[in-house]
């Protein structure tokens, strides 16, 4: 059983940075993890990436230190226990709006008593069942993390009964989303935006779990660690990418 240092720095309230990962190449999500990062998103939302590809960066990433998140597509009981069975650290779960929502994600991501995720231990969650079964679905309804996303109006207008959801250890707050929801696609740094995301800050802290949300830059990131958000989704791997060379290419060509 792996134990999720992710989980426990959230506990311990560190505050967590990784990317999003949209590569296929395993040796990216390595390199995260190399460099420092906590976590890395494994992004089946967006990325085109299959479950096979998102199962060996899952493998990569734990190799080189870092907690695999995967996001998947919608909130979707296969979708949530295939993500989890292939032994990611915990699975993102996109466009929540309503209690009810939320406590559907709990259902599919959680063993009983918790939850009504289906069961079968011949996966890498379950270590193939090399190391026995006995206790498998507790330890792994213990360390796997559930997050989900808040990202438009209507979940904030029901953010405070979504965050009375018990076993949801972090409740993103997706900006781009945020913005099309307000009718200014892509103003992520409008008022109006970054007003409805505090004021979802201080709500979702009051409830005593840990805020994420996406950043672009360092000073974005910096500027939410200071409003007390733990999970700092910290770029795109592609992006990371694109502007290291459009930088180097800069430097050299002036």
């Amino acid at each position: 059983m792996r134990v999720n240092q992710l989980k426990q720095k959230l506990a311990a309230g560190q505050t967590v940075i990784g990317p999003f990962m949209n590569c296929s190449y395993a040796a990216f999500i390595e390199i995260v993890g190399m460099a420092g990062f906590d976590f890395a998103i494994v992004d089946m939302e967006h990325g085109p990436l299959s479950t096979e590809t998102a199962e060996d960066l899952c493998r990569a990433g734990q190799l080189a230190g870092l907690a695999p998140i995967v996001r998947v597509r919608k909130n979707d009981p296969p979708q949530i226990q295939r993500a989890l069975d292939i032994g990611s650290a915990g699975v993102q779960v996109p466009q929540i709006e309503t209690r009810e929502q939320a406590e559907a994600v709990v259902r599919a991501a959680k063993y009983a008593p918790l939850g009504m995720r289906g069961i079968s231990l011949f996966t890498r969650a379950g270590d193939y069942t090399v190391f026995g079964t006995q206790g498998l679905t507790d330890g792994l309804n213990r360390e796997q993390i559930i997050i989900i996303h808040i990202e438009g109006i209507r979940g904030l207008e029901n953010l405070e009964e979504i965050v009375t959801v018990p076993h949801i250890d972090v409740i993103f707050l997706g900006p781009y989303d945020l913005s099309q929801s307000y009718g200014i696609p892509g103003q992520v740094n409008d008022p109006r935006v970054v007003k409805g995301m505090e004021q979802a800050v201080t709500k979702i802290r009051a409830a005593g779990k840990a805020v994420g949300t996406f950043a672009a830059d360092a000073e974005t990131a910096r500027r939410w660690m200071d409003l007390g958000v733990q999970y700092i989704s910290l770029g795109v791997d592609v992006g990371i990418f694109a502007n290291a060379c459009r930088a180097l290419v800069e430097q050299v060509k002036g």
